[in-house]
């Protein structure tokens, strides 16, 4: 065998294994992200928040959906959802399956584009292309509105849209939400003006962290923006990070927590699914991430760090 055959075979396997890997392991191998933020105003008590974003639900992804029902063992204070909860025309008992504990908590949630619209088989090569070239392609109409019915008779807000004073577990929150900047469904000028000056913490939730959508924020003071869709990337090198955003988001910030101009902090979420069309996820496990608010005269005593698998939640890894 020549030596230019060796390295064809030799690239062969080792591609295979990375495919076989992202695509039937790692897709799986849910995390749990714990990160402390100082974002409350003084005086006001520690607050735990789980985000959670992009389900992706299929209806027979069984150890996706009891590993996040798991998490309402955490305790949270609050839950934000940040859309993207389904993957198909029938997934929303399945969704309900998995956010079902959860829902009996305070939270609020948006929607994304895989609210509205189901995925289509697309060229994985466009992943890779800059997010301002690529054309919107829409696939089959998703029942959106049942999952919007459901989750608000739970008691869960939907803050698309909308600015909403809560009072969660000792803390002032003022919340305002977007509808998905993907699609350019943002109006912010429908809940544009400053926060209120007596509230612990201003809260804006959005699914697309566009850079002009944080902008607005941060000018209107808040404290602390969430997000989800990049998906952390979903495909990440060691030691250069995501290789795109799918947003105009800039690569460092695809998923944790990082600052927006001087005052106001950003949390992006990796997410917990993936497209059917695109099941693969390398050097980016699927993620939720419980935040421990406090105020921001305390330092920052712990950095971000992960509780791997389902293991703490007795979750298997049967997901299809």
């Amino acid at each position: 065998m020549n030596t230019l055959a060796r390295i064809l075979l030799t690239g062969g396997a080792l591609g295979a294994a990375t495919f076989g890997y992202a695509a039937g392991i790692e897709r799986r191998h849910w995390t749990l992200r714990h990160v402390t933020l100082p974002v409350l105003a003084e005086g006001a008590p520690r607050m735990r928040v789980l985000h959670v974003s992009d389900l992706h639900m299929m209806p027979n992804q069984h150890s996706k959906q009891r590993w996040v029902a798991a998490l309402d063992e955490l305790e949270p204070d609050l839950v934000v959802n940040t859309g993207d909860n389904l993957a198909h025309p029938q997934a929303v008992p399945a969704a309900l399956r998995a956010l079902g504990p959860l829902l009996d908590r305070p939270g609020v949630f948006v929607f994304g584009s895989n609210d509205y619209y189901g995925p289509k088989p697309k060229n994985w090569a466009r992943y890779l292309m800059p997010s301002a070239k690529q054309k919107r392609v829409h696939g089959v109409p998703l029942p959106w509105r049942d999952l919007r019915a459901a989750m608000t008779e739970r008691g869960w807000v939907d803050v698309t849209h909308q600015r909403h004073g809560l009072d969660v577990a000792g803390v002032r929150m003022h919340v305002a939400g977007l509808d998905d900047p993907h699609l350019h469904r943002d109006k912010y000028s429908k809940i544009a003006g400053a926060v209120p000056s007596d509230t612990h913490l201003n809260l804006g939730v959005t699914h697309s962290p566009e850079p002009r959508v944080l902008d607005a924020f941060a000018d209107d003071g808040y404290d602390l923006v969430l997000a989800g869709h990049t998906h952390g990337g979903q495909l990440r090198l060691p030691g250069y990070g995501a290789l795109v955003t799918n947003c105009e988001l800039d690569r460092s910030r695809a998923r944790g927590a990082s600052t927006w101009g001087e005052h106001m902090r950003l949390h992006v979420s990796a997410g917990l699914g993936t497209s059917p069309y695109a099941p693969v996820r390398f050097a980016c496990p699927p993620e939720a991430t419980l935040l421990t608010l406090v105020p921001r005269s305390q330092e920052l005593r712990a950095t971000s760090m992960n509780t791997l698998g389902g293991a703490p939640f007795g979750a298997g890894s049967n997901v299809r």
